[in-house]
């Protein structure tokens, strides 16, 4: 059974920085992508930003040069730091994983910006 608990979210002033984190228990091995997505009432998740076991990384262009992805694979744990956030990084942020065909998401943390 594989579970994702993030924690790291909450309130911050625009241009301020947050760094979030996600735990996967379970049995993880081979080929898998790890990382976030975020969500706004009414809108589609996006994809803020991943990473794959390899390394190789994917981030939304919203968020190139602010955001950082980071991953240590012998502890599952994947993080993001959040710089110079902006009002519209408002949202709820979900961990993902992509592993034997299936995804899997974390219970989501939310992310506040204020202006």
């Amino acid at each position: 059974q594989v579970h994702l608990v993030e924690s790291g979210g909450g309130l911050v002033q625009a241009g301020g920085s947050l760094r979030l984190s996600c735990a996967v228990s379970g049995s993880i091995f081979g080929l898998n992508i790890m990382g976030w997505y975020r969500q706004v009432p009414e809108k589609q998740r996006e994809l803020v930003a991943v990473m794959g076991d390899s390394g190789s990384t994917n981030y939304a262009e919203s968020v190139k040069g602010r955001f950082a992805i980071s991953r240590d694979n012998a502890k599952n744990t994947v993080s993001l730091q959040m710089s110079s956030l902006k009002p519209e990084d408002t949202a709820v942020y979900y961990c993902y994983l992509h592993f034997a065909f299936q995804d899997y998401w974390g219970q989501g943390t939310q992310v506040t910006v204020s202006s």
